[in-house]
């Protein structure tokens, strides 16, 4: 307890620390952090050229693995995944605190977000536009790796002394490996991933989301150039009405801004590809062959891979654990069946957006263009990104603004739900209105501090999930297999048509 005391109170103090502290001296601050944990994460397990980081080939190697294990399901299963959203399969014995799509909308209001605006541009303008096919690759593969997650999520959720749900890999961590005989390793495991959500949730969802939409929005509004912190100030006031309702209200807000945003952002988006439709074939075939033989992209092949895979698994979160904490609260009979609904995570994220957005980059040549660099430089994807609009109409920079702050308060609103429940297990309930504090101050914080940091805090910390998480998925996958098997054998023999028949008969 007075270690946790102790911690807490050294938290409480480092945002008002932050706050008052000049914006190079928290450049500095975070640029440090960075340089340690980068020396980790990006360990080279392919010493020279190419290098081939540490934790890109833990993600690529789990999501293959998980893809095969479970016979492809993310083909196989998803004309009855949507069945499942269209919520077709709710029964009497559904229990939860929220419906399947309402989970999903919570999830994909985390995952939809500048991931899909601000780091598909950084990925193209580093990896080239070869970096778009390995993004679709991992947002294939990320989808067998979301379903896992979120099935174990749903397996191993605990009901709390208030009632409320808990659920992530923080449970399926500790009571999973307790399960296969090592409660210490599973344990220690859920601490760890615990607080690199927490953190991971300052920079993801709470820092980025407010650097890179600052970026769109001051092109638009010049106010918010010369007074910064004034966007920052909004953007706290706004996510702070929502965060202290807890999760109800957000998934209500999610359900209600998701799809907005979303129709919103692709349909402009169709327009400039559309608009430039005689482009579209050999942006497709710089995609493709790109892919295998990069121009001028450091480390080659390998390098734009590990560029593709490093920002699909930023946007969608396979593999990192994060919307395993939304599903587990969905209201379902079959633990698998929610993790079928995850499957549409990667797919509406990272095939679909990203594709989207990845186009319209390419396709107006903002990636390479020399007038850009400035921008390139200093990581602004979310401005780049506007350029590439701004070139079809004048008009289209204001719409995309007006999505990137969706994007960026959808995101921060979720997050902020993930980095709780993670506060929670670590140091109680009671304490949950500490976070809530330290979330909504850090979105103040991200108005004054530079966006090349920010881009590199939050990799940082949101990759490190996804070491302890891909251990339990590796270690629990057999379980799951098991569930998947007995759900299709039911389906297949109609028993899960005749439950559907029977709640309508009640």
């Amino acid at each position: 307890m007075k270690v946790q005391q102790g911690f807490l109170g050294l938290m409480a103090c480092a945002v008002p620390q932050l706050a008052w502290a000049g914006v190079s001296e928290m450049d500095a601050a975070f640029a440090l952090v960075n340089g340690v944990l980068a020396q980790v994460i990006f360990f080279d397990i392919f010493p020279g050229e190419p290098s081939m980081p540490l934790i890109v080939a833990w993600l690529i190697v789990a999501a293959v693995f998980l893809t095969v294990r479970f016979g492809f399901v993310n083909l196989r299963m998803m004309r009855h995944a949507f069945r499942v959203i269209r919520g077709k399969y709710r029964t009497v014995d559904d229990r939860g605190e929220v419906t399947s799509f309402q989970a999903l909308s919570t999830a994909l209001s985390a995952t939809v977000g500048l991931g899909n605006i601000a780091g598909v541009a950084i990925a193209i303008s580093i990896g080239g536009p070869g970096a778009t096919f390995w993004m679709i690759v991992a947002g294939f593969l990320g989808m067998s790796t979301k379903f896992t997650e979120a099935s174990l999520a749903q397996m191993y959720r605990r009901v709390r002394p208030d009632g409320r749900l808990m659920g992530g890999a923080m449970e399926y961590l500790s009571i999973g490996l307790a399960e296969k005989g090592v409660p210490g390793l599973g344990k220690t495991l859920a601490i760890l991933f615990a607080l690199f959500t927490i953190f991971g949730s300052f920079g993801a969802g709470s820092a980025f989301q407010v650097s890179q939409s600052m970026g769109a929005v001051q092109a638009q509004i010049p106010f918010f150039k010369e007074f910064p912190i004034a966007y920052g100030l909004l953007m706290a006031v706004a996510v702070g009405l929502v965060i202290i309702g807890g999760l109800r209200r957000i998934a209500h807000v999610a359900e209600a801004v998701v799809p907005t945003m979303v129709i919103l952002y692709v349909g402009a988006c169709i327009w400039i590809i559309g608009s430039n439709a005689p482009l579209i074939p050999d942006a497709l075939v710089k995609i493709v062959t790109e892919a295998f033989s990069p121009i001028a992209v450091a480390g080659g092949m390998v390098g734009v891979v590990v560029q593709g895979f490093k920002r699909a698994v930023f946007s969608s979160e396979a593999g990192l654990g994060s919307a395993a904490i939304a599903h587990s609260t969905a209201s379902v009979k079959y633990p698998v069946r929610q993790g079928l609904v995850a499957l549409y995570e990667p797919f509406i994220d990272t095939v679909v957006i990203c594709t989207m957005t990845a186009l319209v980059i390419i396709i107006t040549g903002v990636y390479n263009a020399p007038e850009y660099e400035v921008i390139r430089a200093a990581s602004q994807g979310a401005t780049l990104t506007s350029m590439a609009f701004a070139t079809v109409s004048d008009s289209f920079p204001a719409i995309l603004a007006l999505a990137v702050v969706l994007f960026a308060y959808s995101t921060a609103i979720s997050w902020s739900y993930y980095g709780e429940r993670c506060w929670v297990y670590v140091f109680g309930e009671r304490y949950s209105l500490l976070y809530k504090t330290l979330f909504i101050g850090f979105v103040v914080i991200a108005s004054v501090v530079s966006a090349a940091n920010l881009v590199d805090f939050t990799d940082l910390l949101v990759l490190s999930m996804a070491f302890p998480n891909l251990f339990g998925l590796y270690v629990l996958s057999g379980k799951v297999k098991l569930a998947l098997n007995e759900y299709e054998a039911k389906l297949a023999s109609g028993e899960l048509d005749r439950e559907v028949t029977v709640k309508r008969s009640l």
